[in-house]
């Protein structure tokens, strides 16, 4: 069995943390998305049309998401009233996803809210604690985006026999 060195080891408390906060912050922007019906994942679907409409698949691309998951919400957001669908002029086959009226009306007010909650919570940490943070983490991501074609094989005891 391999053994973790000790920055393996770091790494691995370090992805667990990430996985702890990831949950606290959707619950977080949960209740600050709240009051104006919508969720977290919603929230984040109306923020990367905020500028400029987009297909689907490029909100999905944009959000590190599957094209399926972000389907299904942008189709509630548009039963809602959130976010309307037109034509998409390069693709016949694909809609653009833009904010209606009411989508950039609650959009707005979430972004109020989340930038009073932010400035609280920055006041607990150093700027420097935040950048060191920020730059750890989007230095973390690159390292995973560049690695994403790389698999390792699993070791002879480590195959299972699915469905056998």
């Amino acid at each position: 069995m391999e053994e973790l060195s000790q920055a393996g080891l770091d790494l691995s408390e370090l992805v667990v943390e990430v996985f702890r906060l990831n949950g606290r912050l959707l619950a977080a922007g949960d209740e600050l998305a709240r009051p104006v019906g919508l969720t977290s994942a919603r929230w984040q679907v109306l923020g990367v049309i905020d500028d400029e409409p987009r297909t689907v698949a490029q909100v999905a691309r944009a959000m590190g998401l599957t094209r399926q998951s972000v389907q299904q919400t942008a189709d509630a957001l548009g039963r809602e009233g959130f976010v309307a669908f037109q034509e998409h002029p390069g693709d016949r086959r694909t809609k653009l996803m833009s904010l209606t009226p009411r989508g950039r009306q609650a959009l707005r007010v979430v972004e109020r809210r989340q930038a009073r909650w932010a400035n609280r919570l920055a006041e607990e940490m150093t700027l420097a604690e935040l950048q060191a943070a920020t730059a750890t983490l989007r230095r973390l991501g690159q390292y995973l985006d560049a690695d994403l074609l790389y698999t390792d094989p699993p070791a002879p005891d480590e195959r299972t026999n699915h469905g056998q």
